[in-house]
């Protein structure tokens, strides 16, 4: 049985990767994820504002009281003793790329295009085999137009593709207008690789407190269907890789997005759930259920059911969402 699977230009042993977590925030965290057969780790991302704010936090700390008391700057070390910055985030990337043998991917989420530039090429310089976008903007302004939100991804994605030249992968969102376009776009400026999709985190409301929450809800199996559509619609129109992310449980979810066309399957949540060792048990799930279907590899079945292949492509769009309206008989059970 050959499991191997090309991403971003890497060869994998299998296509089960640790996606960006907590796991993967310290050496040990990432080596437990690399006994347990993960075939590449996608580190913690990096935010540029938390590193502002520390920056702020110092340059406030360091000023205070100087202006009356004058003597009490010299009790403050001096700013270089501080670790301000990603020299914690370069370290984490040296010492997992010595300690391990398989690839590490930084996560960067950036602000400005500086950041983003700087960051990516520090990253690079520190050994990261790619680098994984995890773009976040939040258009809540009503002076913003769909136009200048996709102008500004392709923006960050050109700033980055300038600043290095190890692989790009570019973990994009479903809600463009049109997503198909979208993707080719993000190819067009740069990126090797597209994670389908990011999911973002909404707040909620604590009834109790009457305040706004943020809430993580590890994802569920039901929510593979729109990243499987789309890596189903994508597989083999695009010159980059594709990588399925969101709902994987077990080996079901990602046999499915095999079949969808995905280069890669990336999983957090099942890991948080079961602990590291859960890679072993959806690598071994695949490899039986492949060895059921008859299947001698990974590229065998990447893609078999994607719509480019499919023997009927319109399952995937308006056709099917007739079919199903149609043939839905809800249950008179009470």
């Amino acid at each position: 049985m050959n499991l191997t699977t090309p991403y971003l230009g890497i060869t994998l042993k299998h296509p089960i990767v640790a996606s960006s977590s907590p796991l993967s925030k310290s050496l040990d965290g990432i080596l437990k994820l690399e006994d347990s057969g993960a075939s590449a780790i996608v580190l913690f991302s990096l935010f540029e504002e938390q590193i502002r704010l520390e920056n702020e936090a110092l340059e406030h700390l360091s000023a205070e009281g100087q202006e009356s008391f004058h003597e009490v700057g010299s009790y403050f070390p001096e700013i270089g003793d501080f670790r301000i910055g990603p020299d914690g985030y370069l370290d984490l990337i040296r010492k997992a790329k010595e300690a391990t043998e398989i690839p590490i991917i930084a996560s960067l989420n950036g602000l400005s295009d500086a950041g983003w530039s700087e960051y990516a090429e520090l990253f690079q310089q520190a050994g990261a085999d790619a680098i994984e976008l995890n773009i976040f903007t939040l258009p809540t302004s009503f002076d913003q137009s769909g136009q200048e939100v996709e102008e500004r991804y392709l923006d960050i994605v050109k700033t980055v593709r300038k600043a290095i030249t190890i692989p790009i992968a570019v973990k994009m969102h479903p809600y463009f207008s049109a997503v198909a376009d979208m993707a080719a776009k993000l190819v067009q400026a740069g990126a090797n690789g597209l994670v389908l999709f990011n999911r973002f985190y909404q707040p909620d409301f604590d009834l109790e407190t009457m305040r706004v929450q943020p809430q993580l809800q590890l994802s569920e199996p039901t929510e593979i269907r729109l990243p499987l559509l789309w890596t189903g619609v994508l597989h083999g129109r695009l010159d980059c890789s594709l990588a399925a992310t969101t709902g994987v449980r077990s080996h079901v979810e990602a046999a499915k997005y095999l079949l969808a066309g995905s280069d890669a399957v990336m999983t957090t949540s099942s890991l948080l759930r079961n602990g590291a060792g859960h890679i072993e048990a959806i690598v071994n799930g695949l490899t039986e259920w492949m060895e059921t279907k008859g299947y001698s590899s990974v590229a065998q079945m990447k893609g078999s059911m994607s719509q480019s292949k499919s023997a009927d492509p319109a399952a995937f769009v308006r056709a099917n969402y007739i079919k199903v309206l149609e043939t839905f008989a809800p249950s008179m059970s009470k």
